[in-house]
């Protein structure tokens, strides 16, 4: 059988970001790497408009590698909480992120994530971290290395990778652009569920203000704010299903194959 697997390692933010891999999958896979393509798929919007669910089922499908640049935005956020380094003191992050050090190591139940050797991956999605990413991703220096290594992951092809900027900014000649959106309530209430399966207290009135404020941040920021790139394909999750979402994400993907 046709095999299209990828393990990526580059360096960290100063040593390594590794781990990302993906696995086989069925029909456009094949076609995939039959016809030698591999496609970088940007996928963007707003907060739990359901990107990194929806990216990771694609990059599954496809054999391809997924990149979750939240949560290394996310890991830098809790490592500066740790540290007690101000949220918005640019230098005092630079200095900080070069003895960073995150790694994505792929798990049966998702994708575990380390900082500097400790395991964070339910950590970076508490509150105090959700309500305070949007600080730190506006810093310049922050969204400057991280932005590298993330072109750095994505320079062969083959990747899924799901942000806020990764269609403008980070990837602006990616094959495949996505901006997905949803109501600020549907999100909110998304939002609510996943705390409520991982037993993290939440108001589903206070989630919808905390969205909201989000959204005002990460759409006026200076640096790299979020917008939807001219050339993106814009979907709609609100009253749509995962694997809805999903479907119609390969959809576009394959009409990207026929029109190459």
């Amino acid at each position: 059988m046709l095999a299209c697997k990828q393990v990526v390692q580059v360096p960290k933010l100063k040593d390594q970001v590794m781990g990302l891999q993906a696995e086989l999958s069925a029909v456009t896979s094949e076609r995939l790497c039959t016809m030698g393509k591999q496609l970088r798929i940007a996928i963007d919007g707003p907060a739990s408009a359901g990107k990194s669910t929806v990216a990771k089922l694609a990059a599954h499908r496809l054999g391809y590698i997924y990149c979750d640049t939240g949560a290394m935005y996310r890991a830098v956020t809790w490592w500066a909480l740790q540290k007690k380094v101000a949220l918005d003191d640019d230098l005092a992050l630079a200095k900080m992120l070069a003895q960073l050090e995150i790694k994505f190591v792929p798990a049966k139940e998702g994708q575990r994530v380390f900082v500097n050797n400790n395991e964070v991956t339910k950590e970076i999605r508490m509150p105090t971290v959700t309500n305070n990413v949007s600080t730190v991703a506006a810093q310049v220096s922050v969204r400057k290395v991280l932005t590298q290594r993330q072109q750095e992951i994505a320079a062969g092809g083959g990747i899924v990778m799901d942000g806020r900027d990764i269609g403008t900014t980070v990837l602006p000649d990616a094959e495949v652009k996505i901006f997905l959106v949803a109501s600020v309530k549907e999100r909110a209430l998304r939002r609510f569920r996943e705390n409520q399966a991982k037993n993290i207290p939440t108001s589903l009135t206070k989630l919808e203000f905390e969205i909201e404020e989000r959204d005002r941040k990460d759409s006026t920021r200076t640096v790299s704010p979020l917008v939807k790139a001219e050339d993106a394909i814009k979907v709609d999750t609100t009253s749509l299903s995962i694997d809805e979402v999903v479907t119609k994400i390969m959809r576009i993907v394959e009409n990207k194959l026929e029109k190459a």
